[in-house]
């Protein structure tokens, strides 16, 4: 219904009166070409999905956080060199990169090997492994901050947010595994994903709507935040995301952004089914799935 309506953009419904003598529209404001309502209609068909990119985002942007729970933590890796807590979000690089590699060097090749095939995942299943791989790394980032914040009230650091507990920082490093494994599939499969079904007019808008998206979930990351700060600390209560991280829970704020990851994949899931096949994917050999 929708595409119908779209499509009386493009409808000369009064040729005597919006055409002139030479058969050209006399206000071209007045009528869309074909080829822009078919890219317009590309646009909305792909909002749904790059949704769930950008709810993605809001879990990538807590990078302050990660810092404040590493530098209470024991960061020596031998007795003379002690990781920077600001560089722990390094990591998640390092293995976004590691991961592209093992993928394209790796996990390729040896499934086409087993296969006798070429083989390769489709754009929307390595969109939906990346958000997945998000859930996990939520859930174990709130695990480990739940153990961490019972051993700094255990060994009396309750009120002193810049002890270091003994606990490793590489407790962390799952998160980053993760992380990187999901920005690896999903921030890749993104971009495929917008070049691939906008046309080819719109490949400018195509290459930077992964990055509006990221922009707009660390927005959304600060209204969340605030929000949390705000429900939680009334009534002489402690905020969940209070500056001293012992007395804090912040393992209850990274539990909530579960629960919103794990709904969003639930989501994409979904439009991802609603979708149906993206284009050139019907004669390929690949994996079968969406």
């Amino acid at each position: 219904m929708i595409e119908r309506f779209l499509n009386k953009a493009c409808l000369i419904k009064n040729p005597k009166q919006e055409l002139n003598q030479d058969g050209e529209l006399q206000n071209q404001w007045s009528l869309c070409t074909i080829d822009q309502v078919e890219a317009f209609k590309a646009m909305i068909k792909i909002i749904p999905i790059w949704i769930t990119g950008m709810i993605m985002s809001i879990n990538t942007s807590q990078g302050t956080f990660y810092v404040l729970e590493a530098s209470s933590m024991n960061r020596h890796i031998t007795s003379n060199f002690e990781i920077p807590a600001a560089s722990v979000a390094t990591f998640m690089v390092l293995f976004t990169v590691l991961w592209l590699i093992l993928y394209d060097c790796v996990i390729i090749p040896s499934a086409s090997k087993l296969r006798r095939s070429p083989t390769r995942l489709r754009v929307k299943q390595k969109m939906g492994i990346g958000l997945l791989a998000i859930c996990l790394s939520t859930a174990s980032l709130a695990i480990v901050e739940g153990k961490r914040r019972k051993l700094a009230i255990d060994e009396g650091f309750q009120d002193f947010p810049q002890g270091v507990v003994n606990m490793s920082v590489m407790w962390l490093l799952p998160r980053q595994i993760l992380d990187g494994f999901a920005e690896a599939f999903n921030g890749v499969g993104q971009n495929e994903f917008y070049i691939c079904e906008l046309p080819q007019s719109m490949s400018s808008v195509a290459s930077t709507l992964s990055g509006l998206g990221m922009s707009i979930g660390n927005v959304l990351a600060s209204l969340i935040l605030s929000v949390v700060d705000n429900v939680t600390k009334g009534e002489g209560n402690e905020s969940w995301v209070s500056s001293n991280i012992n007395k804090g829970h912040y393992d209850y704020y990274y539990w909530l952004l579960f629960g919103l990851m794990l709904a969003n994949f639930l989501s994409f899931l979904c439009f991802s089914k609603a979708y149906g096949r993206c284009k050139g994917e019907e004669n390929e050999g690949q994996v079968e799935g969406n």
